[in-house]
């Protein structure tokens, strides 16, 4: 199996983690994929995710004290695979694991996806359990110097045969459940190693090894960032999406920052292989984390967030909770024209960045189609001048003299006057433009 033909599109969906943290329960889930499948599925919106500790016991019962309890009791069968704490997800308590909501999620033409930890549980390593296809106990297995700082529940894989076996063992199971996106974290940046933030590396390509043997396509997505640019041929050989950043929330700080991360990244975007700006705070948000709170990102800075993301070719995945989305962010998150630009096909070129202003432009190579993006980075309502011959992608042009252009969002229709563009987005705002020469 080629891992670029699991996902030859950035793939777009949900996950539980910005609106439910740890707390996410079988019934939200489905109640969220409900929702997909009736007013986003067409869009192309297709994956539904659970996010971390969904085999934790009493997960979030102690939010004002920990986000993850320190070595609380885990759902786990005899072979050290962590498996649904029952009492959140009880279609698990026969012994089936997440199968019966992956049937669930599937029946709604749908796709279903886990976060993982990368590693063994450190529980299994303690009690020497048990690596299914090895004579090896898991104690062998862990390697008890590579932890996660933020996380206490693993201890990382040593680059063994038993190690191997683990990870096989585990994607089998998780191919067995109808498991069909896989985000690992504490794998793409281990940065509590200052000397060495690529430390697990060989569980990458274990990880990649393990997928390519179950028998089931699954997308690997890696988290956290900001991953390492030196290591973009690792991620690009092994993975399907690697983030480029820390955890994305709600803040115009981070969004403004994201325009440098997406220049260093933009040569990286192919079939299959998606650097990743990370969830869309979007929408209702918190309630897992002790306080619910709706999106501080005003309109205009949301549709900077998302052409952004699409231009630049990201993975787009909503955190909010979808049965809540007012009809202003379901239009956001429904413009075929914006959507469209969510293409490997459709290659990026940031044209210029300072601190008022960014210019991007795209080209499809495959509909012909030009885009050019004008992003007010500012304050204060700004008009911003660009002078047409500098909007190309490679030696592509992707604006002539007299070209009429479409603006994405308002769709109004206006021309190049001469040989420069002028535009006046909002603060933090942005226009957007389909060019035709």
């Amino acid at each position: 199996m080629n891992k670029n033909n699991f996902a030859p599109l950035p793939p777009m969906g949900w996950n539980s983690y910005d609106y439910y943290d740890t707390t996410v329960t079988e019934n939200a889930v489905k109640a969220n994929a409900d929702y997909m499948a009736a007013h986003l599925k067409e869009f192309g919106w297709e994956y539904i995710v659970v996010d971390i500790e969904w085999y934790a016991i009493g997960a979030g019962s102690m939010r004002d004290q920990f986000q993850y309890i320190p070595f609380a009791d885990v759902a786990m069968d005899e072979f050290s695979r962590l498996q649904p704490d029952p009492a959140r997800f009880p279609s698990s308590a026969d012994g089936t694991g997440f199968t019966h909501l992956a049937d669930y999620i599937h029946s709604l033409g749908l796709k279903f996806g886990i976060h993982i930890m990368r590693g063994i549980p450190r529980t299994a390593a303690h009690n020497h359990c048990k690596i299914k296809g090895s004579n090896v106990t898991a104690d062998m297995v862990a390697n008890p110097s590579s932890i996660c700082g933020w996380n206490p529940d693993m201890y990382g894989v040593r680059d063994t045969e038993a190690g191997q076996a683990y990870y096989d063992s585990l994607m089998k199971l998780y191919a067995s459940w109808g498991v069909d996106f896989i985000k690992c974290d504490d794998i793409c940046n281990t940065n509590i190693y200052p000397a060495n933030p690529y430390s697990a590396r060989h569980e990458i390509e274990m990880l990649a090894k393990a997928i390519a043997r179950c028998g089931r396509p699954i997308v690997l997505s890696l988290s956290p960032g900001p991953a390492l640019i030196e290591h973009a041929w690792h991620y690009e050989t092994y993975a399907n999406m690697w983030r480029i950043t820390d955890d994305f929330w709600d803040k115009w700080d981070l969004l403004k920052d994201m325009f440098h991360r997406c220049e260093l990244w933009q040569n990286h975007v192919a079939k299959g292989c998606y650097p990743d700006c990370d969830m869309l705070p979007l929408g209702w948000l918190g309630k897992g984390f002790g306080h619910e709170w709706y999106t501080n990102f005003t309109p205009e800075e949301q549709h900077t967030m998302l052409t952004l993301w699409c231009l630049f070719g990201s993975p787009l995945m909503l955190g909010c909770e979808l049965t809540k989305l007012d009809d202003a962010t379901l239009a956001l998150l429904t413009n075929r024209d914006v959507l469209s630009m969510l293409t490997p096909d459709c290659k990026p070129h940031q044209v210029c960045l300072d601190d008022e202003k960014a210019i991007w432009c795209a080209h499809n190579a495959v509909t012909g189609e030009h885009f050019a993006a004008f992003f007010n980075l500012s304050d204060e309502t700004q008009t911003i001048h660009c002078d047409i011959e500098t909007l190309h992608v490679g030696d592509e042009p992707c604006a002539h003299k007299d070209a009429s252009l479409t603006e994405l969002w308002s769709k109004e229709k206006t021309s190049v006057s001469g040989s420069a563009i002028s535009v006046t987005p909002p603060a933090h705002g942005c226009l957007v433009f389909r060019v035709e020469n």
